[in-house]
């Protein structure tokens, strides 16, 4: 009978493990198809038989104190982390809504799970195995113990499930329509169980982690630098997804405070690239030898990247700043036009939506599946967004200027204030409106002769405004627990907006210190959009719903619009080679190689 047992169970294993391989899968696609086939060599837009060597200088700004960038506390880099971990799937850049086998071998796509068969060959770099003990625990220790931003982003999660050593399921929420989630389950780095034993996740440290990715840490300067070495038993350095990536032997990482001293770090032959962000610089200052020569490279790189969305954000939870009159009022007074024309030679285009350069612009009037989506909302919306299209203030002339001041007074004036003795009042408290803007020290050069204009309009309606540069750490502490008024931000936006936007403006977030709500933005029609889009099954759905989201963030005038390039900017040493390639990446360093 026991010989029996043992012998239905062994049929019944086989069974089950084939049933369960017949639902495996190569990839997981989002929206409709992929790319790439199974048999796919490279990605297009790298070259995969790029020569390995030589060594790259690149600069990071501020400082780091912790070689963990998942947690609140501390600062990290966050490139590291992208060099010496690996996740179970990869998204390139010509294949957004797509993840490709990377430490998964296949893909399990269940009802209400996600499973992931590993890679047998996936090392970390001690050459240990990675398993699903230790996927488990990078999940766990980032929802438990890692920022907020992860509780938020993989909330849908209801329980993990080690089938063996390498096959792993996510189980989802009961009655979970989240569309996203097991594309962005294939995002998280994994990390050695082994490599935290007797070590608290959720505090930062200098121990140079385990790592498992294309490059180990060599050495270090706490603060000032950081050196990484390619490492040779790489495992994954053959996969399709792993080609033509990751060429140097060598990557430094040196540190400062301010963006403009990487200009002469660059010319004085310190640091190999730089990204410029200062369209007065990158219009004079590179006219030098150097550059005419040919030494230093001088080059922009075209992008389709969703425009970064650069703003002031405005502190919500200030009682001045409640009133949505107040908001468009003190938008009303920031003078693009000028800055651009005087400052930025006419290098960029303001930003004219939380999506601007991708598909998801709400433009005009809302019309079609959009419109359907608003009505259901419009007791709470009001009439006014589906009568009037939003659009930024036209401060082109002078005449245009005055006449969006006296807007802006108007404004103030039925939110209950009056210029009295030169300055703007509070009718009932009599207190003057006066606020502070914040920035980071990377960022304070640049910005001070932009805010001295628009300090100066909102002088001219009795606004008292002070502009003040922090330390990059000191300016990180205020934002992670919401102290300031307004302050200068910048995020990068997906191109495939889904889970994130909980965190970036979804109201649970809005009182977690350290999320991405940094507004403190708390709507319930937002909330519900959000929803929306994270289970939508279609992508016209999805489109319209991102859309009809856009317009209402616009219309409550939560932030102030600053400014985008369609290009990467870029100097370097010319001594690196790079993909020809028709798609519009940007700038990405690691696809390029030494020159011979």
């Amino acid at each position: 009978m026991k010989k029996l047992k043992i012998a239905f169970f062994a049929v019944f294993f086989v069974l089950s493990c084939a049933n369960a391989a017949s639902a495996f899968e190569n990839k997981i696609a989002l929206y409709g198809a992929a790319k790439y086939p199974d048999d796919f060599k490279a990605f297009d837009y790298v070259n995969p038989d790029a020569k390995k060597g030589g060594r790259i200088v690149m600069p990071e700004y501020g400082g780091f104190d912790n070689f963990n960038p998942f947690i609140l506390k501390g600062t990290a880099s966050g490139t590291v982390a992208g060099l010496i971990w690996d996740s179970l799937g990869f998204t390139p850049a010509d294949d957004i809504s797509v993840a490709y086998p990377l430490i998964a071998e296949k893909f399990e796509l269940g009802e209400d799970y996600v499973g992931f068969l590993l890679n047998p060959e996936a090392r970390f770099a001690d050459g240990s195995p990675v398993l699903a003990d230790d996927v488990i625990f990078s999940f766990e220790a980032l929802i438990e113990k890692g920022a907020p931003i992860y509780r938020a982003y993989y909330a849908d999660v209801d329980r993990t499930e080690k089938l063996n050593d390498r096959y792993v399921r996510f189980y989802f929420k009961k009655g979970t329509q989240n569309k996203e989630l097991p594309l962005i389950l294939t995002q998280f780095k994994i990390m050695p169980k082994k490599d935290w034993a007797g070590r608290d996740f959720s505090k930062p440290s200098l121990e140079i982690p385990l790592g498992g990715g294309a490059y180990k840490i060599k050495d270090f300067e706490a603060g000032k630098y950081i050196t990484l070495v390619r490492d040779n038993t790489y495992w994954a350095k053959d996969l399709p997804v792993r080609k033509g990536f990751f060429n140097f032997d060598e990557i430094r990482i040196d540190y400062y405070q301010d963006t403009t001293v990487t200009l002469q770090a660059l010319f004085a032959g310190n640091i190999d690239v730089r990204e410029e962000y200062i369209a007065k610089i990158w219009a004079t200052g590179y006219d030098n030898d150097l550059v005419k020569s040919g030494k230093v490279v001088k080059k922009a790189f075209e992008h389709n990247n969703p425009a970064v969305l650069q703003h002031f954000a405005i502190n919500l939870r200030r009682d001045k700043f409640k009133d949505k009159r107040v908001r468009r009022a003190l938008d009303l007074a920031f003078n693009f036009d000028f800055a651009n024309e005087k400052l930025f030679y006419g290098a960029y285009k303001r930003l004219s939506s939380y999506f601007t350069n991708t598909p998801y612009e709400a433009k005009g009037l809302p019309d079609g599946r959009e419109k359907e989506i608003l009505e259901k909302y419009r007791n709470a919306l009001g009439d006014e967004i589906f009568e009037f299209e939003f659009k930024l203030p036209d401060n082109a002339t002078p005449q245009k200027l005055r006449n969006n001041l006296k807007e802006a007074v108007r404004l103030f004036k039925e939110a209950g204030y009056e210029i009295i003795d030169g300055k703007m009042r509070d009718v009932k408290t009599g207190r003057p409106f006066e606020f502070e803007i914040l920035t980071n020290s990377a960022n304070g050069n640049t910005f001070t002769r932009v805010m001295l204009p628009f300090i100066n309009n909102l002088k001219k309606i009795g606004i008292k405004a002070t502009f003040r540069t922090l330390e990059v750490n000191v300016f990180k502490n205020r934002m992670d627990n919401f102290d300031f008024d307004m302050a200068i931000m910048s995020y990068r936006i997906s191109a495939m907006p889904g889970n994130e936007l909980k965190e970036l403006y979804g109201s649970k977030s809005a009182d977690i210190k350290g999320s991405y709500n940094v507004s403190g933005i708390q709507n319930k029609v937002v909330d519900d959009l959000i929803d929306e889009i994270i289970k939508a099954d279609e992508r016209d759905e999805y489109i319209a719903l991102i859309k009809a989201l856009d317009r209402v963030l616009l219309s409550e005038y939560y932030l102030i619009f600053q400014w985008y390039s369609p290009y990467n900017r870029v100097g370097y040493q010319n001594k690196f080679l790079m993909p020809e390639t028709d798609e519009k990446i940007g700038f990405d360093p690691m696809t390029w190689w030494a020159k011979p």
